[in-house]
Order: structure tokens, then sequence, then C-alpha cells
């Protein structure tokens, strides 16, 4: 019995000894820690500069940060630069109409960057479009009536800076109840309201940047996008004397 009971005490030891080693000998591996969250900063590699990092958005409304978001950005961008402008007219037409739009917009709660839209919508041309639309704010007749404006032979209030304004905010102010997005406002103002709430629907997106648009209205927000970029950092966009070209005389009775 002595030697039964030493044997079992024996077998039970060596057991706990074997168990101890394996324990220890279990490599712990720590888990990999969650992926950082993407953003929206993108690099501006124009004139050669990538220590100029930009958030690009519209009315605080970020981009997705994808690849493909960033290289049509990045595009626009290119597009928009002194290079291929060779010009400072749309500066000189900012430095002009901002202060006359900025406080409208305010006043009626709408986004200041809505102040590049006329920027885009007419760029370096006036008058009336071959569609019919005319002002800074590209109103087309019966758009421009519905929002208080006068347009017939003897008067167009389109060309009346400050009363477009009014009603380009009034119509804009719409759009944002409508979609509940000023990115998607400013996609509607393009392309019309009917337009986008169909492509909305038909596509299930409601998220501009993912949706499949018409040419101009896919690349709308890219450009105001753009040319907000242009206009507020004018130097990292190739427009070195763009304050010396200020200083110049000129014409802007149109404003008066």
């Amino acid at each position: 019995m002595i030697k039964k009971h030493r044997f079992t005490c024996s077998v039970i030891l060596v057991l706990a000894v074997i168990l101890k080693l394996n324990i220890y000998s279990v490599n712990f591996v720590k888990p990999a820690p969650p992926p950082a969250p993407k953003t929206t900063r993108f690099i501006s590699y124009i004139n050669n500069s990538a220590a100029d990092k930009t958030d690009y958005s519209f009315a605080n409304e970020s981009m997705p940060a994808s690849s493909r978001v960033h290289n049509k950005m990045q595009y626009t961008l290119s597009r928009h630069c002194y290079k291929k402008v060779q010009s400072h007219i749309l500066q000189i037409k900012a430095q002009k109409i901002f202060p006359i739009i900025e406080p409208i917009l305010i006043a009626y709660g709408i986004p200041l960057d809505f102040k590049y839209l006329p920027m885009v919508e007419s760029g370096l041309k006036e008058g009336t479009s071959i569609r019919g639309a005319a002002g800074v704010w590209q109103f087309m007749p019966g758009t421009a009536r519905t929002y208080g404006l006068k347009v017939n032979k003897n008067v167009d209030e389109r060309l009346n800076l400050r009363k477009c304004t009014i009603a380009a905010c009034r119509y804009i102010r719409d759009l944002h109840n409508e979609f509940n997005s000023w990115t998607l406002a400013a996609a509607a103002y393009n392309n019309g309201s009917i337009k986008l709430a169909k492509a909305i629907r038909t596509q299930g997106e409601d998220n501009y940047y993912r949706m499949k648009l018409n040419r101009e209205t896919g690349s709308y927000v890219y450009n105001l996008i753009a040319m907000k970029a242009v206009i507020d950092h004018p130097k990292q966009y190739g427009y070195g004397n763009y304050y010396a070209y200020l200083q110049q005389p000129k014409n802007f009775a149109m404003y008066n």
C-alpha cells in the first residue's frame, strides 16, 4: 500500500510540474490597437509644397476620406491654380462683392462658404447665359420671380447684387430645409431640387460625395471648395502677385 501511495504521489507531482511548465511557456500576444480613424485632411501638392495641409470642407460638412474623393479634389485644385487660370480677376471680384454678400448671408443664417457660389456660377463672365440665367447668382427668370425679383422688359433685378443675394439666401434656405444638408443644398442650387431628389431616391444615397450625378453637378461642390482654397490662400496656389495686383485701379461699375 505504501508503494502504491508513493507511486500515486509521484504521478501527481509530475503532472503538476508539467502543467506549470506549460503555463509559463505560453506566449501571450497583445491585441493590435484599433486603426486610427480616417480624416478628411488632404495634402496639397500645388507648388510642390507638401508642408501645407488644409482641411477641405464645405459649410462645415466634411468630405469623406477616400482615395477617389482625394484625387478628385486635388485635380479640381490644380484646375484653379494660377498656372491654369492666368488671371487674378476672380480674387478681384471676390474683394468687391464679398463685403456686400457676407452680411446678407449672416442675416439669413446661411454659411459663409456660400459666398463662393457666385464665383463658380458666373466665373469670369457676366450677363446672361445661353440658358437664360443672369447675374452673379445666375438666376433663371422663373426662379428669380418666385423669390421676389422683378424680371421683365424694363427691369431685371437679377443684376442688382443686393437684391439677388437676398433672393439667393431665401432659395438656399428652402433647399437646406428640403435636404437637411448644406452640401446637398449647393448641389440642388446647380441641378435643381427635383432632379437631385430623384437621384437620391433612385440611388438610395444622400451623401453628395458618394452619389453619381451629372458631370457639372458632380464636380460643383469640389469647385466651390477649390474656389474657397485659392481665394483664402492665394500664394499657396501660385497667385504670388495677388496683393500687389489688388492695388491697381479697377472698374466695378456693375456692382455700384
